[in-house]
């Protein structure tokens, strides 16, 4: 299965709804793009949505991590949603349900950007 991405905005935050499977850096190259013009332009809060994501590898926490790394660099933030039970028990496992902002909702993964 392929990787996509949808891009929209609410409000000041930057929304992407992640579908498919994310399991190589090459697959994602327009998504990292499109988030690093983001940050140039300090657009920089972001909820990845990940309602539609079947699975995810190290690649993919990997991409997930350059993201919020960039992000909080010039003061911004990630709020991650939607997430499958695979891949909460990926981000259990590694101890990334600790660093990120996680949600049940886009709405609640909103509210916890602007706090």
């Amino acid at each position: 299965m392929n990787f996509e991405y949808t891009h929209d905005k609410i409000d000041d935050i930057n929304l992407f709804v992640l579908k498919g499977e994310l399991i190589d850096k090459g697959q994602a190259l327009q998504f990292l793009y499109e988030i690093d013009k983001c940050i140039e332009k300090k657009d920089n809060k972001f909820i990845l949505n990940l309602i539609d994501l079947k699975y995810m590898n190290s690649s993919g926490l990997n991409i997930l991590i350059n993201i919020l790394t960039k992000s909080r660099k010039t003061g911004g933030d990630v709020a991650i949603a939607g997430l499958s039970k695979k891949v909460h028990e990926l981000l259990s496992i590694t101890k990334l349900n600790s660093i990120f902002n996680i949600a049940d909702s886009v709405t609640a993964a909103a509210e916890k950007l602007h706090s």
